[in-house]
């Protein structure tokens, strides 16, 4: 039985050529690659070589070359599998279990990354077509000559195309349609292109196959900006790093990689030559991919735009990557100026003005350190305190014991160096508070309150959640395809979400889905409108802060789905003990705790 081109490339991720071969021969360190003796031939003078970067090894003397399965194979006179089972051991990965299953999820993703190369190649093409000069004119103002884009491989998918049909020659529709690179329209039942009138971004996994696209806009307007293919049997945005398959190419070269914000960021700060540059393809960073990018970069540096909504994004990245770290994997942080973006950035000061910025990078620590000292009056000893406590916590998360023991000292130290001075402290005045009496609005005000008091936590999100979608039609549409991921509770809630998902999708007029809504849905508006304390949070914020609160809002609603799942689970299990439902339970208290 053939071992799944997934779980192979899972071990020479995690095992480097060298230190297999390394523990039959004596390397040394030459350049990018090792020497040593040959184990095929005798020999006085070195003639074999590996190269960890091209992930082989090539013996001069006898010809002999291969990667670290042929090398085992070779030299200790054994079949594949034998080979396989020794280096998943060594790779600290579980021996595969052949099925049927994974047999056909093999030819499945064959498929699967066939039509997607189908669509890219196609695509490709189109940019350069003179019907869509529009497309190519626009990336060519955004600094990208022509051997940047096609190295990219770019490409432009235009309103009217047929390729959906010319697709349905080669493969099925069921394949197809489990791309995600198409949705079928509620209206016309016709499959319509998600990526319609943008630029495509190919989205490559480790081993450099396509298996998702990033979809930009050319025209500035009501859609949202950016959108991301859907989540798919092979494409978790969780465990998918843009660029990565060209950067890990440079590893041999340097420790640190550039870790940007979008697609666009990632193409620009590349085609200036800064190549050790990559994206979180569409999400916040998460445990899994900076596990992965530690396999290729000792020191990533995450450089995020240095507005208000960047600086919250990066502290909450921080926050949550923090317990990772040890003494050979480290995180720094490196803050852009204030309304700018590192494409911005590039154009304004050029590769050498990002270069010096990166200099200035700040490790992990001292970045969360001085966040949070920058939201503190240091003259109040009560933010103080309450400033210790959120240090000491986030010390008490790190992982390796010993480096928490050290990080914690160097913050006790400083914190030390926090007394307030006497000139700087101000006059605090109690004033007691007095109450005014207006007994109408505490009746009316009681008798809402005993209503919400009726109302769980996950139906108070909801409607907190539709309530910005009605009232914010534009920032709801960056938000799509979180939304479309959470189901809601209330069937009448879930309708709601799901018509105002697919006219924003389908590119329906603002004003046009308003009415509809409005029309059909008047009821349940209502209520929403009446149960909602989400408006008055809402009423002076700006466009990033009503979005910053819309993603802890799904956010939330995820975390309570998961607790009400293992509630029914665990009670399930009490009635009848399933091995299924037990599995089903550790995986979502698993979740719930990286979460």
């Amino acid at each position: 039985m053939k071992y799944p081109k997934e779980y192979l490339d899972e071990i020479k991720l995690r095992l480097k050529v060298s230190q297999v071969v390394g523990k039959t021969v004596q390397l040394k360190k030459r350049g990018k690659e090792f020497i040593g003796l040959s184990p095929f031939k005798n020999e006085k003078s070195p003639s074999f070589t590996v190269n960890d970067e091209k992930e082989f090894y090539h013996c001069f003397s006898s010809g002999e070359h291969g990667n670290i399965f042929d090398f085992l194979m070779k030299t200790k006179s054994i079949g594949f599998g034998e080979a396989v089972r020794s280096l998943a051991a060594e790779a600290g990965m579980q021996p595969y279990r052949f099925s049927n299953f994974d047999q056909k999820k093999d030819l499945r993703f064959q498929t699967y990354k066939n039509i997607f190369k189908d669509y890219s190649d196609y695509y490709h093409q189109q940019l350069f077509n003179s019907d869509n000069k529009e497309a190519i004119e626009y990336l060519i103002k955004r600094g990208l000559q022509k051997k940047i884009i096609e190295e990219f491989k770019l490409g432009y998918v235009p309103w009217q195309n047929n390729f959906y049909d010319e697709l349905k020659n080669k493969y099925s529709e069921e394949d197809i349609n489990l791309t995600g690179l198409y949705y079928k329209s509620d209206k016309t039942g016709k499959f319509i292109d998600r990526f319609n009138s943008r630029v495509i971004f190919p989205v490559n996994n480790i081993t450099g196959d396509t298996v998702a696209f990033g979809g930009r806009i050319i025209r500035e307007g009501k859609l949202a900006k950016y959108i991301n293919s859907p989540e798919t049997e092979f494409y978790k945005k969780g465990n998918m790093i843009f660029n990565l398959d060209k950067a890990k190419e440079l590893r041999s070269d340097t420790d640190e990689v550039l870790i940007v914000e979008g697609y666009m960021d990632v193409v620009s700060v590349y085609a200036s030559g800064i190549k050790n540059v990559i994206a979180n393809s569409g999400t916040a960073l998460t445990e899994r991919q900076i596990s992965l990018i530690w396999k290729f970069f000792s020191n990533p540096i995450i450089c995020l735009d240095g507005d208000e909504s960047g600086q919250k994004a990066a502290i909450r990245i921080a926050e949550k990557l923090f317990p990772l770290i040890n003494e050979k994997n480290k995180i720094f942080f490196s803050i852009l100026p204030d309304g700018t973006d590192p494409d911005d950035y590039i154009k304004q000061k050029g590769k050498d003005g990002l270069i010096n910025l990166l200099k200035e990078k700040e490790i992990i620590q001292y970045f969360i350190w001085n966040y949070h000292l920058s939201k503190i009056d240091q003259s109040n000893p009560y933010e103080i305190s309450r400033f210790e406590k959120e240090i000491k916590s986030l010390s008490y998360s790190i992982q390796d014991e010993i480096l928490k023991k050290y990080v914690l000292e160097d913050f006790l130290e400083k914190i030390k160096k926090l007394t307030p001075i006497q000139s700087k402290r101000r006059n605090y005045k109690y004033t007691p508070y007095k109450k005014e009496k207006n007994y109408q609005i505490l009746k009316e005000t009681k008798l809402l309150h005993h209503k919400r008091k009726d109302l769980s936590r996950i139906q108070i999100i909801e409607f907190s959640i539709l309530f910005i979608i009605l009232n914010y039609l534009d920032i709801a549409s960056k938000r799509l395809e979180d939304l479309s991921q959470i189901d809601f509770l209330a069937e009448k809630n879930e309708s709601l979400k799901k018509e105002i998902i697919t006219n924003l999708m389908e590119g329906c007029d603002m004003i046009a889905i308003n009415e509809k809504i409005n029309t059909s849905y008047n009821k349940i508006i209502e209520e929403i409108n009446e149960n909602s304390n989400i408006q008055i949070i809402v009423k002076n914020k700006n466009d990033d802060e009503i979005i910053s609160l819309l993603d802890e809002l799904i956010k939330d609603h995820k975390e309570q789905s998961n607790l009400r799942k293992i509630e029914s689970l665990e009670q399930k299990l009490i009635n009848n003990l399933d091995e299924n439902s037990y599995s089903e339970l550790i995986k979502l208290k698993s979740q719930l705790n990286r979460e």
